[in-house]
């Protein structure tokens, strides 16, 4: 009897491994075909980047004031806050393109 008391004992404070719990965003990398694409970096230059974060914004916005549906105040300010960031998020995508000397190149030469 007093082997089974002791063999309780040990099963008791035995420490079992636990499973560590699943996250919703470990999903993405375990079902991806590619996994490596949620570890590449891709180098953006900055104004670049700045233009898809105004014309996202101004997108949202502008959506956002058209879920108001008597015409007021506020829903003027949302669309030209809208206009306004959207035309700078056009403005910063395109300024490296248009001023071919606000963005250092380098020559090769061949």
């Amino acid at each position: 009897m007093s082997t089974q008391i002791s063999n309780n004992l040990i099963n008791q404070y035995t420490a079992v491994p636990q499973q560590k719990k699943k996250k919703f965003t470990d999903n993405f990398q375990t079902k991806l075909r590619n996994s490596a694409d949620m570890n590449d970096c891709i180098s953006v230059p900055r104004t670049i980047f700045k233009g898809y974060l105004g014309i996202m914004f101004g997108t949202t916005l502008a959506a956002g004031a058209n879920l108001i549906k008597s015409p007021s105040k506020i829903k003027t300010v949302l669309n030209v806050a809208a206009l306004g960031l959207s035309a700078y998020g056009t403005w910063s995508f395109a300024r490296p393109y248009v001023l071919k000397d606000a963005v250092p190149t380098e020559k090769i030469n061949r």
